[in-house]
């Protein structure tokens, strides 16, 4: 079969006309767009009944926070990959790429970078020693109560910062699917999220997980397909495309953030890689599975999707900037896309697909957006519940069921919440402000994490000042910055010029663990220094108590 012959297969099978064709109907037209609201309601739909069935399978705690455990490497792999095949990687990966060609795919390379980072740091050490969280593991030998309050706090920051990205892609695809206003959206985003952990917990989150990175799978791979249909198959003649749309021209096929700003550029490479291995809702999923080499398999089949996909991005992000931009049915009078840059990839899957593209790939983003903000959002809930709640303030006095009611609490506050800083940040670049919540991770849970499982000298004092110091910075120079300072504040400069701050906060918070630790002489430090001495011996299985 030729090429040509492929090309016109592909579309058929679609039942989808070519792209000019298309083009004239535009996505934000006068009238509602009925097929893609039909099929953007049919999988929201489907979600919730997943949430409905799970809830029925939630009768503990730990299903509540781990599924009890049961998840398979290979299931766990898919929901960890859809964690990160989310509004950030495929609203925000296909923007940058759009904006910027080839500096948005850093984002793609640090994002996978950093899941091997976690395998062979934590994987295995995380599930042997830990029940529900993270901070579990760091209590196994530090003092329990001042550990619980730092990580919980720094937890929610992190959370936080992850949240926005969420919730103003999902903001700005309602309002562009249905025509709402950007607030109204927030608001349906934020009610379905809620839903999601209220009654589901862990298990509907992970099946949503699953579910969704399965059709994002085959609908990236679909799109991408098309779009080189429509260029014969021919790569470059895509790129060639790409870059005569571009006021830059030929520069987006070359990396200029590293030549233009060395400095931010590192700093952004380092809270990529490392920003993972300190992101709690990740870290959470190897509380999900039955053993340590569950947990290896599942970092293995999740590397594996996501490498798949960020490769997808490559088409995707150019395959947009080709076919979308300075077309008068996705731009609008000032020359910037419809709905901001975020909707890039939006509006190549209607450009290449029509109507019935829009409404299954806006269904399935919407759907990642759900899935991963619960996933944050159940996170935040445990931090509050069984961290501070349980484990520091009612002690041995906490029964599960008074746990899971105080994590239902604060699943609706955190709902509040990330409705709020969905509106304020609603003008950012969604995989720019995910980078944030990876530097703020790398600045204080991580530190914590690493020292924690690999030097035994490390002290219960030594690891609240450093990380305390980690996220105390990381947070003032973030907001000094540019995106909070200038993109949020309004601005002209920002006060502080590295951003993200990482390359800056993350040594210094290992620092100055370092130094307390080693220059703490209270009688906590010496039983500090004796239960780390057992590390990669015979490591305690339960937190210990506040002395």
């Amino acid at each position: 079969m030729s090429v040509l012959a492929a090309r016109r297969t592909l579309i058929g099978l679609a039942l989808l006309a070519p792209a000019p064709a298309l083009a004239q109907s535009g996505v934000a037209g006068d009238g509602l767009n009925l097929t893609a609201i039909t099929l953007f309601t049919t999988v929201v739909m489907g979600t919730l009944y997943i949430t409905y069935r799970a809830a029925k399978r939630t009768q503990s705690a730990s299903d509540f926070y781990t599924a009890g455990g049961r998840i398979t490497g290979f299931q766990n792999g898919l929901a960890i990959a859809g964690d990160f095949i989310s509004a950030g990687a495929f609203l925000g990966l296909a923007g940058l790429v759009y904006g910027n060609g080839f500096d948005g795919l850093i984002y793609a390379v640090g994002y996978t970078t950093g899941l091997p980072i976690v395998v062979f740091l934590m994987a295995e050490r995380l599930r042997a020693l830990g029940r529900f969280t993270f901070t579990d593991v760091a209590c196994t030998r530090l003092q329990e109560k001042p550990i619980r309050i730092f990580a919980a706090s720094a937890s929610l920051v992190v959370i936080a910062f992850y949240l926005i990205a969420q919730m103003v892609g999902g903001g700005q695809l309602i309002r562009l699917l249905l025509g709402l206003d950007y607030i109204y959206a927030q608001f349906i985003v934020g009610l379905l999220m809620i839903c999601y952990v209220l009654f589901g917990g862990m298990v509907a989150t992970t099946w949503v997980q699953i579910t969704k990175a399965v059709l994002f799978l085959i609908g990236g791979t679909v799109i991408a397909l098309l779009v080189m249909a429509h260029f014969d198959f021919d790569y470059g003649a895509l790129l060639r495309q790409a870059v005569s749309r571009h006021p830059r021209g030929e520069a987006i096929l070359t990396p200029q953030f590293l030549s233009r700003d060395p400095v931010s550029a590192i700093s952004l490479g380092l809270a990529l890689m490392f920003g993972t291995a300190g992101l709690p809702h990740i870290l959470m999923r190897f509380f999900t599975v039955p053993d340590a080499r569950a947990a290896r398999v599942s970092v293995f089949w999740a590397s594996v999707w996501m490498n798949y996909f960020f490769a997808l991005v490559f088409v995707i992000g150019f395959g947009a900037l080709a076919l979308v931009a300075k077309n008068p049915a996705y731009v609008n009078a000032a020359g910037g896309l419809i709905g901001g840059g975020n909707m890039a990839a939006i509006h190549l899957s209607h450009a290449v697909g029509g109507d019935l593209m829009l409404g299954f790939i806006s269904a399935v983003a919407f759907a990642t957006i759900l899935a991963v903000v619960a996933g944050l959002t159940l996170a935040g809930a445990t931090a509050v519940s069984h961290d501070l709640y349980a484990s520091v303030f009612r002690r041995a006095g906490a029964s599960e069921a008074s746990e899971v009611r105080v994590s239902r609490y604060a699943t609706v506050i955190l709902g509040v919440v990330a409705i709020g800083l969905g509106i304020a940040f609603q003008n950012q670049n969604v995989a720019y402000m995910v980078s944030l919540a990876f530097s703020i991770a790398c600045s204080s849970t991580l530190p914590l994490l690493i020292l924690v499982l690999y030097w035994p000298g490390l002290t219960t004092r030594g690891a609240v000042v450093g990380g305390c110091v980690g996220l105390g910075t990381a947070l003032l120079f973030t907001v000094l910055g540019r995106p909070v300072w200038v993109g949020v504040l309004g601005y002209a400069t920002p006060i502080f010029p590295i951003d993200p701050p990482t390359i800056v906060t993350m040594p210094l918070a290992f620092l100055v663990c370092y130094v307390v630790s080693v220059t703490d002489k209270s009688p906590q430090a010496r039983i500090d220094h004796q239960r780390g001495a057992s590390i990669g011996r015979t490591a305690p299985s339960v937190p210990v108590a506040a002395e």
